[in-house]
Parts: structure tokens; sequence; C-alpha cells
């Protein structure tokens, strides 16, 4: 499959060959799915956490005697029925990460990246650097790739003034290719790789 490159300065810069089993697949919603929840619940803090009725503070004599008052029988007011009192099946801290396989959670990688091609959303950007850290000319040459909001995906290391003129620039991502993942695949409209991060997907996918 033959993909055009561009450079940032929006001008033709050749081709390249994108591989079949990895960019040519049928997008399943399944399978990305499954892997959107899986980072969502992953990176859950999971610190929620409620005192019951043994951390609560407070006195642990019975309220009255058990017979004779008519009243219902109580031991002492760290119930959870009152003011106070300790809270009943509150959360504790616990880890939301579920599991799922590693060959599963490489072909959704695949299928996020091939449902990016198919929807034509895709862009392969020769270089991403910058002579200076200016977020207005990268506003311009954004604007003239017709970039609104997009993943930048480099190589093992991002160009520091890019990265540094594309921060303040609402719905734009950088990272480097060891951030490449399939939920910020999706979050954002366009996908934009750089010959760099083509050659560390190659060999990532050998």
């Amino acid at each position: 499959m033959k993909a055009n490159v561009t450079t940032i300065d929006a001008a033709k810069a050749g081709s390249v060959d994108l591989p079949d089993a990895v960019f040519g697949l049928e997008p399943r919603a399944d399978i990305l799915h499954r892997m959107v929840r899986y980072q969502l619940l992953k990176r859950q803090a999971g610190t929620h956490h409620a005192k019951d009725r043994s951390l609560v503070s407070g006195t642990r004599a019975k309220m009255f005697r058990q017979k004779g008052t008519g009243r219902a029988r109580h031991g002492n007011k760290l119930a959870p029925q009152f003011r106070g009192g300790g809270k009943a099946l509150g959360p504790v801290p616990r880890s939301h990460a579920i599991d799922l396989p590693k060959k599963v959670r490489t072909l959704a990688l695949k299928h996020a990246l091939s449902a990016k091609v198919k929807s034509e959303e895709l862009i392969i950007l020769d270089k991403a650097e910058l002579a200076e850290a200016k977020t207005k000319t990268l506003r311009e040459k954004f604007a003239a790739l017709g970039v609104k909001s997009a993943l930048i995906i480099d190589g093992p290391q991002v160009d520091k003034n890019f990265a540094m003129a594309a921060r303040n620039i609402p719905h734009i991502d950088v990272l480097a290719f060891a951030g490449l993942n399939v939920y910020d695949i999706l979050r954002r409209q366009k996908l934009v790789l750089t010959k760099a991060a083509l050659e560390a997907l190659e060999e990532r996918f050998k």
C-alpha cells in the first residue's frame, strides 16, 4: 500500500510503502472497544475509600439495655444506620485493571492504524522538526496541512522545539513512538506519523 509523504510545510516529499498486515486490516469495533476499556480501567487510581464501623472513632458502649425499653435492640452508635457511624459496604482501595492478552493488544493497535487509513485520516510526515519553538508558526503549518485535531507520533525522540510549540495548541498531542497507543489514536481526528515512527513501527511488528 502506497502513501504520500509530506513535509511540515505541506510540500510533497515522495511516498512510502505501508505494510498491509498493519495498515490494511478491516477495523473491528469490538477489538478496539476491548482495548480502550483495558486502557481506561488500567489508569484508574482506585484510591477511593470509605470508613466502615471498625474504622470510625466513637464509643463502643451499648446504647441502652437489651430489654424493657420497647425500642429496637442495638449495640453501639457506630453502626451504619446511625449518624456518624461507619459506611456499610463502602469502596476500598483496589485495582480496576482487567486482563487482556498481549496478542489482542497488538491486534488492536493494528486495527486502530488501519481505521485511520480507511477513513483517510493518516498523514505521513517527513520530519517533525522546527528551527524555533514558536506556537504561531506551527499553528500556521498545521493549517496548511489541514490539521485541527491530531496525534503526532515521532521516532524514539521528539524534537524539543516542535514539542514546545505544539503543547499550547488545543487538540494536538505529540508523543515519542514508545507512547503510541490505541486510545490516543482514536480520540484525535488525524494520526500523523513521521518516517522515523514508521521505521520503529516496522521494527516492532517484525
